[in-house]
């Protein structure tokens, strides 16, 4: 059985200090190191893990959203919600964000919305502090850290994380993907449709850049370090979040595999994709700061007895 190697913790690395260990390295060299030490750390297992718990947050997420549009009873904010919702959704998922959008209204006619909001927003919530911790394990094991946080400090990260990070990547993603349909259910005038892009970026990376600082339990560099690693995960959720919508929304046979589950099947692969690219820029990361401390194996062999 291998794990990946630890890192030793570094003081006062800073952006210029990254690019300098990565030219000495080689960027072919320190990514083929960096997927070795995913892999070293099971960062696939892990990823699944991530990618579920994402799926179990989005659901109930969708239903508060609807729920509180619903309850608020503005026609035009209800229209937009669902709207908005639609575009995002990637091919056949259209059908699970449907049945959410159906039971999220709902509940609200039932109980003016209070029970879908509370009921709603609590399974957001530990749904969503779950997957934050669940990321914090899958950080420690690239960072080499066997040890987790203990339960209440993790936790209470976690919940943290989801209510900072968490809010400012879906809110990235609805710029970017239904920016546009956005700003036209809205009544929004061209300028947003142009301010959206570099405010989506400035999301992006601020969540990455706090994600990477804070999920590990270990000292971290500068953010400036971090970024590389960061900026490694957004083109990787970029390149894959393209890809699987390409893929699930041209190829004929999709529905047809997975019949009514196709919806349930294409979100957990948008998650599971999302939570590759997270843990591979976690991984790039970790193997420049290991590089650059003077340890350049990815992982050690355990004897598993």
């Amino acid at each position: 059985m291998s794990t990946a190697t630890s890192v030793p913790p570094t003081v006062g690395l800073e952006g210029d200090d990254a690019f300098e260990t990565l030219r000495a390295t080689g960027r072919r060299r320190l990514l083929l190191d960096a997927f070795d030490r995913f892999r070293a750390a099971d960062g696939f297992s892990h990823a699944r893990a991530l990618g579920f718990q994402f799926t179990l947050t989005l659901v109930p997420a969708l239903i508060t959203v609807v729920a509180l549009a619903t309850a608020l009873d503005q026609d035009t904010f209800t229209r937009v919600v669902r709207e908005v919702l639609a575009d995002i959704t990637p091919g056949a998922a259209g059908d699970l964000v449907t049945d959410a959008l159906r039971q999220g209204s709902a509940s609200s006619r039932r109980a003016n919305g209070e029970l879908a909001l509370v009921t709603g927003g609590f399974a957001t919530l530990v749904a969503g502090t779950t997957a934050f911790g669940q990321l914090e394990r899958g950080a420690n094991r690239i960072y080499g850290v066997e040890r987790d946080r203990p339960p209440a400090r993790k936790y209470a990260t976690a919940a943290a994380l989801m209510l900072t990070a968490g809010v400012a990547t879906v809110l990235a993603a609805v710029l970017l993907v239904a920016g546009s349909t956005l700003a036209d259910a809205a009544g929004w005038g061209i300028a947003f449709k142009v301010l959206r892009w570099p405010v989506a970026l400035g999301l992006v990376v601020t969540a990455l850049a706090l994600l990477f600082e804070v999920a590990p339990r270990r000292r971290q560099p500068e953010a400036s370090w971090l970024a590389v690693g960061s900026s490694v995960s957004a083109v990787l959720w970029l390149i894959f979040l393209g890809v699987l919508a390409v893929f699930v929304g041209v190829s004929p046979n999709f529905g047809a595999t997975y019949g009514p589950l196709a919806g349930t099947i294409a979100v957990l692969l948008w998650t599971f994709a999302s939570a590759v690219a997270l843990l591979l820029g976690l991984a790039f990361a970790a193997q420049l700061e290991a590089v650059r401390a003077g340890v350049t194996a990815t992982r050690v062999e355990r004897d598993e007895n």
